[in-house]
């Protein structure tokens, strides 16, 4: 019985694993089987991550605007409640980058929020 190798498919399945472990090291870019396992655990981490930066970024953007608050004499949920309560519908992104940027435009966004600016 001669061997059977499966040809052009085959080939190409293989040839989809080993191009996505590109650049990883060792035998796992190299070698089909680890590279395989490598690239499962790794498309796992990707979908999961995908979903915990949302998570993080958010984390980081409330810290931001929480220091920056701070600074204006008022705190984080005083100053989102202030603007909730007046209608100004500026996300939490917005508000970090307004902090960072242009303090200045955020000691207004305080002051409108209806919170004490020192």
């Amino acid at each position: 019985m001669p061997r059977v190798t499966r040809g052009f498919k085959a080939r190409r399945r293989r040839n989809k694993v080993l191009n996505l472990a590109k650049g990883y090291r060792g035998g796992r870019h190299r070698l089909f089987r680890t590279a395989t396992e490598a690239v499962d655990r790794a498309l796992c981490y990707a979908y999961r991550d995908r979903r915990t930066k949302k998570r993080e970024y958010r984390r980081l953007w409330i810290s931001r605007i929480s220091a920056a608050a701070k600074t204006q004499g008022t705190n984080y949920s005083k100053l989102i409640g202030g603007l909730h309560k007046n209608n100004v519908e500026l996300d939490r992104k917005v508000l970090s980058n307004l902090a960072i940027v242009d303090p200045h435009a955020f000691s207004v966004v305080v002051k409108t929020s209806g919170q004490s600016a020192a």
